[in-house]
Order: structure tokens, then sequence, then C-alpha cells
């Protein structure tokens, strides 16, 4: 399968934004861990949960993606049908 810049940048976002959500869970914990296990455990969960909306918008980027490569695919064939159509309609008269 061949794969476009598109693919490859949004394989690198996605790998590099999962590295940051584990990653940066972890040091947020480290981080606020001197204010107490509570509120080191909310502070994480605030930074996951930021940033797992990152993610997800970064795949509602692909999803958009394939739903416009699709959509394009359509309309090549519905055009397809169109020329048929109005050739055989030419025909007839």
């Amino acid at each position: 399968m061949q794969k476009t810049t598109f693919d490859r940048i949004y394989s690198f976002l996605h790998g590099a934004s999962l590295a940051f959500v584990i990653i940066g869970t972890f040091i947020t914990f480290r981080i606020f861990l001197f204010l107490g296990v509570v509120n080191a455990l909310s502070a994480s969960f605030v930074f996951l949960f930021i940033s797992l909306v990152i993610t997800l918008l970064i795949d509602s980027f692909r999803v958009n993606r394939l739903r416009l490569e699709e959509t394009q695919k359509q309309t090549q064939i519905l055009e397809k049908i169109q020329m048929h159509l109005d050739d055989t309609k030419l025909l007839n008269n």
C-alpha cells in the first residue's frame, strides 16, 4: 500500500501524541507529588484528559480526510453514470 504524505504526517503525529500522553502524565504526576498523592493524581488526570482530547482532534483530521476521498470517488462514479446516461439519450433521439 502506498502511503501519501498526509498518512505519514498523521502516523507521526499520532505516535508522538500518544508518547506525549504517556510521558507527560508521568512527569505531571512526579511534579505534583510534593503536594500529595491525591493532588498529583488530580493534576495527572487533568493533563491526561486534555492531551487525549488533542489526540482525538488529530484523529478527526484523518476521518475527515477519508470522508473527503470517499466523496471524491463517489462523485467520479456519478459523473461517469451521468455521461453514460447522456450518451444513451443522444443515441435514442
